[in-house]
């Protein structure tokens, strides 16, 4: 019977027991609170918390991805587009992200949100689909200043979608298809003014010579010859004949 009336204090100090040892994984910490003030931050591993007089907010610092939801975004140049995001964040300082914000990862995802549409409000359509790279960088760099004091710590931050509504997407369209008709025609006027310029000075090489000029009536001769078809006149200039005749 003895043993009965000792029950309850046996089970009250036993569960002091288990609240008083912790135990932390590798990748957790301990934020110690002293009546209500920060005392330190413990872990990983077997950690002990005086029951009554101190409280452990544990904290998980393994990299964490937040997806941005989609948002309405005005470029520069005044087109509406459908934006959406992933971010990739950590805890560095455990009490930081505990004291300083009271949920660290609400904060972390509406200043993404935020900063997605400021950032890329500052930049044409052209860029938001060919410089991802750069708007990554750029976003990141300042999402992790901003979120410095709340011990986070920005890892990475990735574009997934930009989205355009079907008129916008008909008008890139001929857009690309008048810029490969221009670059077409370019390429064929620069064809045309090389062969000129090759022309101009093959005439003015024969112009120079005479006896290069022979011989260029001679080869048409040649060419011309070999079409049995045809009687073809051509004239024979005078100072060839001179020439056959000495």
């Amino acid at each position: 019977m003895e043993i009965f009336n000792w029950m309850p204090l046996i089970v009250v100090v036993l569960a002091l027991l288990f609240y008083m040892f912790r135990i932390l994984r590798e990748y957790e910490r301990g934020v110690i609170f002293m009546l209500g003030r920060f005392y330190k931050v413990k872990g990983p591993g077997l950690i002990i918390v005086i029951p009554f007089l101190q409280q452990m907010v544990k904290v998980d610092l393994r990299t964490r991805v937040l997806d941005v939801p989609t948002q309405d975004v005005i470029s520069r140049d005044n087109v509406s587009v459908k934006v959406s995001a992933v971010i990739y964040f950590r805890v560095v300082d455990a009490q930081k992200a505990i004291i300083n914000v009271e949920d660290f990862f609400e904060a972390t995802s509406q200043l993404s949100q935020t900063t997605l549409r400021a950032i890329l409000g500052q930049h044409e359509l052209d860029e938001m689909l060919a410089e991802r790279k750069r708007l990554n960088d750029g976003i990141q760099t300042i999402l992790d200043e901003q979120s410095a004091a709340w011990g986070i710590k920005v890892t990475n931050v990735e574009i997934k979608h930009v989205d355009l509504d079907e008129s916008m997407i008909r008008a890139i369209a001929k857009q690309a298809e008048a810029e490969r008709t221009r670059r077409a025609k370019v390429i064929h006027a620069t064809g045309e003014l090389e062969a000129s310029e090759k022309l101009l000075t093959a005439a003015q090489t024969l112009t120079q010579q005479s006896e290069s000029m022979q011989l260029r009536y001679l080869q048409t001769l040649t060419e011309i010859a070999s079409d049995r078809s045809n009687t073809i006149v051509f004239p024979l200039p005078m100072d060839v004949l001179k020439k056959l005749q000495s």
